[in-house]
């Protein structure tokens, strides 16, 4: 199994879905930041939003076993081994990009 490269592309706020539903004063998510990198496997990483994980843990499994021919390429992402893809909330999702590594995983 490989470790899964995280990266946070965007933190984003859907203003008109923000403003009709979302609490006064609702801004991006204050959990993540852009340009944060965060590494994978099987398990969450440190520090990163529970909600978020669970939005993208099967496309990091998939990643981290070496599938190739993923339901997705050439459908929606025109690269092996890339994802693109956003947490749950949908005030406030964060765009994350999911890159396989060569990297080995190590258990704990």
């Amino acid at each position: 199994m490989k470790k899964v490269k995280i990266t946070v592309l965007k933190t984003t706020l859907q203003e008109d879905l923000a403003r009709e539903y979302g609490v006064e004063g609702l801004s991006v998510c204050p959990l993540m930041n852009e340009g944060e990198i965060y590494y994978a496997d099987y398990a969450k990483p440190e520090g990163f939003c529970d909600e978020a994980w669970k939005a993208v843990y099967q496309y990091v499994f998939a990643l981290a076993h070496g599938v190739e021919e993923v339901w997705y390429y050439h459908d929606w992402i025109e690269k092996p081994g890339v994802a693109i893809v956003s947490c749950n909330d949908g005030l406030r999702p964060v765009i994350m990009k999911l890159e396989a590594t060569d990297i080995e995983s190590k258990s704990d």
